[in-house]
């Protein structure tokens, strides 16, 4: 979390930084910026993907390089005020509420400067009925962060979201991390027999045992750095589909194995899902921009479900 917060603070100075020195050489902006020049190529390489939706040529900011030298030809705009309409002034708040409520989340300071500015500048608006919490309960967080400290077993009820369950399992805490706006505990299940990382915000019941944790030798942390905790493999299903520009997003949030574009301003995406009830809800929430092209079993999922909702919507009065 830290590291992602520092290159997020690194990534919006760069920008003025080179509005201010076009022509710079890597080796002085490296220097300035007081990190190596291989970090500052991956930092440029990213800031190549920042910029306005739509994500097309005109949108994003753009370099060009010349040598060992980069000069910034076009800054998507952050160089403008920004104006918010209320909706989008409303949307920031709750966004920030939600941030500040995140556990773990670094400079809680700074987030609370910022909403407390932005409320201020909101006026009436701020004061609209929309509290934020987040489903991560911090006791439970802090229960769960004591079980790892005092290396006690734990008796968990935890509910499944991808199976629809709810099941009681003893586990052996390994480590409480955040990932994205989530808390999870790492633990040795011993049901499954294996490392699995559990979503505090469903973990509805925890119990510290009086047995110490045993984790095996064999017991692996997860690899957090990519900032996901879903590793696709061979095995998971395939999940093509054909998506509007409204939600070519998608390409970016999740790891895609082929992403075809045309025809047209439709792009034709396959990446692999947990499972295919993962990708119902997904493709549902997606709305009327994706078509499932494969496999035909999700398509007529997704189409049980709409033709559902549909008929829920025929018998109100």
């Amino acid at each position: 979390m830290s590291n992602s917060a520092e290159r997020l603070g690194r990534l919006l100075n760069l920008v003025p930084y080179l509005q201010a020195r076009p022509g710079v050489t890597l080796a002085e902006a490296a220097h300035d910026q007081g990190i190596t020049e291989r970090q500052l190529r991956e930092d440029l390489e990213l800031l190549w993907l920042c910029g306005l939706p739509g994500y097309g040529p005109g949108d994003l900011i753009d370099m060009a390089f010349v040598g060992d030298s980069v000069t910034l030809t076009y800054d998507a705009g952050i160089d403008r005020p920004l104006r918010l309409n209320p909706d989008e002034a409303l949307a920031l708040i709750v966004a920030l509420r939600m941030l500040a409520e995140t556990p773990g989340v670094a400079q809680r300071d700074g987030v609370h400067r910022a909403l407390a500015k932005i409320e201020h500048a909101a006026g009436d608006l701020a004061d609209a009925p929309v509290e934020v919490r987040l489903p991560g309960n911090a006791d439970r967080l802090e229960e769960l962060r004591g079980a790892v400290e005092r290396r006690r077993a734990l008796r968990i009820t935890y509910y499944t979201a991808t199976r629809d369950e709810t099941t009681d399992r003893v586990v052996d805490p390994m480590r409480v991390l955040v990932v994205g706006r989530w808390a999870y505990l790492e633990a040795w299940c011993r049901r499954a027999q294996a490392v699995r990382l559990f979503r505090v915000d469903r973990i509805d019941a925890s119990a510290e045992l009086d047995e110490p944790a045993q984790v095996p030798v064999q017991a692996r942390p997860t690899d957090t750095r990519s900032g996901t905790l879903f590793t696709p493999t061979p095995d998971l299903p395939l999940v093509t589909l054909r998506v509007g520009r409204g939600v070519r997003w998608i390409t970016e949030q999740y790891p895609c194995e082929e992403v075809v574009r045309g025809p047209g301003e439709h792009w034709t995406v396959s990446l692999r899902a947990s499972d295919l009830d993962w990708a119902r809800r997904m493709v549902l929430g997606l709305g009327a921009e994706v078509t499932v092209l494969s496999p035909p079993e999700l398509a007529e999922a997704v189409a049980a479900e709409a033709r559902k909702a549909l008929s829920a919507y025929a018998t109100l009065p």
